[in-house]
Parts: C-alpha cells; structure tokens; sequence
C-alpha cells in the first residue's frame, strides 16, 4: 500500500472525459495495481480511480530546456487504453507500507447461514439454475456463489443481510475480474439480500445486475409449533 497526499489535478481520458482541479487530495496505490484518488470527504468512495491490471508510469514535466519544474506527472493505463494522467505540484506526505495477505471477510451467522440455504436451494434463483461452487476463489477474494442459469451462462451472486451500494460495488468489482476469464464469460450478477437498500437496487439495475430479496425464514423452513413425538 502507497499513501501519497499531494496537490495535484486529475484528467481521465477514455470513453468520457472528466477533470478535477487542482486541490489537495490523498492518491492511493494498492499492491493489487489498483490506483484510486480521494478527497477527504465522501466516506470511501474515491473521486476517480482505476482498477487493474493497469501500468503506472511515473515522470518529471520539464521545461523547454529539459530542466525539471518541480511537477510530476502519473499516467495510470489500463488495458482499453483510458488513463488517468495525474499532475503533482507539490507532495506534503508519502509513506508505503506492505499490509499482507488480508483474510477477508468473516460472515456473521446469518449471512452465512443465507449462502449455505441459497446453495442448497439455488433455484430459489430461477429455473434451471445449478450450483457450480460456494466461495468461488479470485485474486481479489471469493465470490459468494457461482452458479449457471438455464441457458448455461455463468452467475456470481454476492449475499448480504441489508444490500447496500458498497455491496454492489464488490460485486462489480468480481463481474469486471471474471468476465475476464474466456472460460467463464459472459459471467451476470445477482445481488442478493434480505433487505436491498433503494439506492444499492438503482446503482445495480443501472449497471445490469439483478436484485433478488431473500426471505430467511422461507429458506430455511419455518418449524412448525405443534408436539410431535418425533
């Protein structure tokens, strides 16, 4: 992991083109190849980032006499050639540290408890849906659930108890990884939570993932309140 906090501006160049302005803000690289750039506000989204694979490269602006001008300039390129070209006036802090390999989440019960029943019952998905694997490994941690639809097409299904925008995004995070994969695309999402938050259901449908609502109790067979012997 790398912190710089510098005053710098950001263009991004590809499909869309969008600028921020010259201000201090925090670039963040993580050992993943994953450059992101935050202000200190808007809780954990980044202002603009880049996820990988993605090459950074890293030079000094000079001037016409090749003498350098005190700005540095990051290129940021990933693989469909957009690139975020980050100009650096002046870096007040930088600092890397190794973090190691992170051991992911650890589900409470119930959300646990949610992945096994859905596995179990995978058609509580659709029709002809089959498991392929529960915790389906990738570099960036395990999906949920894979599975294949009636037409075969590979599925990752990412569980929460209440679906917020953060879950939407850690699943986008996965499609974009395994779609990657010839073996395994096209790979679709479903989002899949007892409780889907309005702004997590418009920010998945926008980006083609489908909301399922997952009734527990329904899941796991409510017990019925008579006495029996057995």
């Amino acid at each position: 992991m790398r912190l710089v906090i510098a005053r710098c501006s950001v263009d991004y160049i590809g499909r869309l083109e969008a600028h921020l302005p010259m201000a201090d803000r925090l670039l963040m690289v993580k050992a993943d190849g994953s450059v992101s750039i935050h202000a200190d506000d808007r809780a954990y989204k980044p202002l603009n980032w880049m996820t990988p694979p993605v090459t950074l490269t890293e030079q000094e602006i000079t001037d016409e006499d090749g003498e350098g001008i005190g700005v540095q300039l990051w290129i940021v390129e990933n693989s469909k050639k957009e690139q975020l070209r980050i100009t650096i006036e002046a870096i007040h802090s930088e600092m890397s540290y190794d973090l190691g390999v992170d051991p992911g989440l650890v589900k409470d019960g119930v959300e646990a408890h949610l992945q096994q029943l859905l596995a179990e019952h995978i058609d509580t998905l659709g029709e002809g849906y089959s498991l392929v694997r529960r915790e389906y490994p990738t570099a960036i941690g395990p999906v949920d659930i894979l599975c294949r639809n009636a037409d075969g097409e590979h599925v990752a299904v990412e569980i929460k108890r209440r679906g917020g925008i953060d879950g939407v995004e850690q699943l986008t995070r996965y499609l974009d990884l395994l779609n990657r994969d010839e073996l395994l695309a096209p790979v679709h999402g479903v989002f899949a939570a007892q409780e889907i938050k309005p702004q997590a259901r418009t920010l998945a449908e926008d980006r083609g993932i489908r909301c399922v609502v997952l009734d527990y109790d329904d899941l796991r067979g409510i017990e019925s309140n008579e006495l029996r012997l057995f």
